[in-house]
């Protein structure tokens, strides 16, 4: 590889990471501007900029480096308590992140950074040090400081002896609450060393005749050990030893007994020497040759042992070490992975025919195998979708500060994980429901006091897994919808007849229709009638639905169902006529058989009892009006949609298929009920059918019939 190649590659590498920090030091600005005493959030943002700086240099990024050095400079100055964390400097740093981003997206071939915000936001970071004229500190001075923190976060093990005063017991001195406090400090094994206690006749009460060998593994640095013994110093001997793991290639099992006895200054290099020489342990020997005392052997071995698991842990560590793959490569495999489970449905296809059990068992063991790759594959593409959460408190904080409102952000479920793909579509919906909640929803401060709410309006966003979906809701405690007003709105766009009757749900599912708004006048942030509609037509994409519950003067909540993954799903195959079909198996509760003879007896109403609940059904060969007659025994499968159990009646059930979901060509992107395809074993196609488009479907065309 070239230095040009090298080069480029690192400045790739830089700006993957460099965004990885942007966006944990919005995280750690929002954080700080609730907790502005928490002085390890100032050095989570101090360490952000100095990281953005120092690699921008390296790479080249001169432009950044020197502006990034700014803000630096300045949080050098908070974390040195000369400047206090206000508002003011919330706002000016997250400006400052904002440019940062800029500034790379330029580089990126982006529209370019304005250095005038650049320079306007500097003089404000620049007006908050105390004192004209004073330079902001150079890196120099935070070198030693930020030398100490790393050397304080460094995992280092020690070790101790505590061998009190005899008196210490009259200085109303516990040494046990000492070694309870170092072992808080991280993993501890402790020895007590009896071997000075003297017979019962000859013992004081009031002495203490023991003392301890103590192995610590901490990263809280040396200081934060001796602050421990720091009340006792003079009333005891304490040493306090760094001792240094050799590397496990280097020494697999650690020191040896002998090596840490000597190092303790328990045993002469002779005695070991004289030792090593018999055949029995070496622990045992010198305890029967009197040269050192069992105490001091058992604390040897304490410690040996303590080290070795010290030595796993870290190893350990490193196997579990992540790395960064890029996405294109994912979307490769899950796409291989995909092509793999359709060449195992042929495979079990042609080994079923030929009934060949030993072909029959090796598509066994490849079904099971591709099975574990697929769920791999996909457990690779999830993220937890608090990554898309976080982003949404700086929009919060931001809008609810245009609107002149008081409001907060609450999350729950941010561990859920979905598929990257849903995430990255994700995004543009939530921020328009936000928008949404804040503008219509959350009510100014006076007026939510006059209707005895608190002051601060909340916005609540949680994720919660069911089954193969993921349930996200945004909930607000705001005015809520009028579903009154909402028909209003309707009749008057012409959406609706004066005189229709609509429940409260279909009111609310008027707000999706295109260029509905309730919005009283036009504003930057809404009222131009754009989002609900392109909200659900992005859910709709994702083969999602979206539902609206709200209580006027409570407030509305807006839930979205979308599958955890778009790559490979679980499905039903079914057949009606030679066509055959998935139905996604999620969504399927039970199948029962419905006979011409009971079908007939509805007269004409599609019901069906299933012990004692009436379903609603629909004929899939009349909805898609496939040829010839349907046989005497049809299959219901009962599903739930949106809620509420419907039966989707086919010719007949045949199983379970491990569905790869192709997508349809352009010709077809646009057709109802079908939400795309799979390729069968036998190398024939079968379409994926679309639940929630072929439920609504029948209920417009059983309105128009009647």
């Amino acid at each position: 590889m070239s230095n040009d190649q090298a080069m480029d590659q690192g400045k790739n590498v830089f700006l993957e990471e460099a965004s990885e920090l942007l966006a944990e030091l919005e995280d750690s600005l929002l954080e700080l501007e609730e907790s502005p005493d928490d002085l390890e959030l100032v050095g989570s943002v101090f360490r952000a900029m100095h990281t953005i700086k120092g690699s921008g240099a390296m790479f080249g990024f001169d432009e950044v480096s020197a502006f990034t050095h700014e803000v630096e400079s300045v949080f050098d100055k908070v974390r040195a308590g000369a400047i206090p964390v206000t508002r003011e400097l919330i706002d000016l740093t997250l400006a400052a992140r904002d440019q940062i981003r800029a500034m790379l997206e330029a580089y990126q071939g982006g529209e370019d950074a304005d250095p005038v915000v650049a320079q306007r936001i500097v003089d404000g970071l620049r007006s908050l040090v105390p004192g004209e004229g004073t330079a902001p500190p150079g890196e120099g001075r935070a070198a030693p400081e930020e030398k100490a923190r790393e050397e304080r976060a460094r995992e280092m093990t020690y070790r101790i002896r505590f061998r009190p005063a005899r008196e210490i017991f009259l200085t109303g001195t516990q040494p046990i609450f000492l070694l309870e406090e170092l072992r808080e400090l991280g993993p501890c094994e402790i020895t007590a060393q009896t071997g000075e206690i003297p017979p019962l006749d000859e013992l004081d009460p009031e002495s203490c005749y023991v003392y301890w060998d103590i192995v610590l593994t901490t990263d809280k640095g040396i200081d934060a050990v001796k602050d421990v013994f720091i009340f006792v110093e003079d009333d005891a001997e304490i040493s306090i030893e760094p001792i240094e793991p050799p590397a496990p290639e280097e020494r697999p099992g650690g020191k040896r007994l002998g090596e840490i006895l000597v190092e303790k200054g328990d045993l002469l290099p002779e005695d070991l020497e004289k030792a090593l020489g018999a055949q029995k342990p070496v622990g045992e020997i010198l305890v029967e040759q009197g040269a050192v005392k069992p105490g001091q052997v058992e604390s040897a071995l304490a410690e040996q042992e303590h080290v070795k698991s010290v030595q796993e842990r870290r190893k350990e560590k490193a196997a579990v070490s992540s790395i960064r793959v890029a996405s294109y490569k994912l979307d490769h495999l899950v796409n291989l992975v995909g092509e793999l489970v359709t060449v195992q449905a042929r495979l079990s296809e042609t080994a079923l025919s030929r009934n060949d059990p030993q072909l029959t068992f090796i598509s066994e063991e490849i079904e099971r195998l591709s099975a574990e790759l697929r769920d791999n594959a996909m457990s690779i593409r999830m993220l937890p979708i608090g990554t898309t959460f976080s982003k949404f408190r700086r929009l919060v904080r931001d809008l609810s500060k245009t609107l002149k409102k008081d409001v907060v952000m609450t999350t729950e479920g941010a561990e859920t994980e979905l598929d990257k793909t849903v995430i990255e579509k994700l995004n543009d919906p939530l921020v328009h429901l936000i928008r949404n909640a804040i503008d219509h929803g959350i009510e100014t401060p006076e007026e939510r006091e006059a209707a005895g709410k608190p002051r601060q309006g909340t916005v609540h966003l949680s994720a919660i897994h069911s089954g193969a979906y993921v349930h996200i809701q945004i909930r607000d405690d705001g005015a809520g919808i009028d579903p009154e007003a909402v028909k209003e709105k309707a009749v008057e766009k012409g959406l609706i007849s004066p005189d229709a009757v609509l429940s409260d749900k279909e009111a609310f599912g008027l707000l999706f229709s295109p260029g509905f708004s309730t919005a009283k006048k036009v504003t930057d942030v809404s009222g131009r009638g754009v989002g609900m509609d392109v909200v659900k037509t992005n859910i709709e994409a994702l083969r999602g639905t979206i539902d609206i519950e709200s209580r006027p003067g409570k407030g509305t909540t807006v839930t979205l169902k979308l599958p955890l993954t778009l790559a490979i799903i679980e499905g039903l195959l079914a057949r009606i006529g030679e066509e055959r079909y998935v139905i996604p198996l999620a969504s399927v509760e039970e199948c029962i058989e419905l006979a011409r003879e009971d079908a007939s007896k509805g007269h004409g109403r599609r019901l069906v009892n299933v012990r004692g609940e009436i379903i609603p059904y629909i004929s899939v060969r009349e909805q898609f009006t496939v040829p010839g007659e349907a046989p005497p025994i049809e299959q219901i499968v009962i599903t739930e949609v949106d809620g509420q159990r419907i039966g989707v009646v086919v010719d007949e059930v045949i199983g379970e298929h491990q569905t790869v979901i192709k997508s349809m060509g352009g010709l077809y992107r646009d057709l109802k009920d079908i939400s795309g395809a799979t390729i069968l074993g036998d190398g024939t196609v079968a379409l994926i059918i679309d639940l929630a488009s072929l439920a609504h479907g029948a209920v417009q065309q059983e309105m128009e019939a009647h």
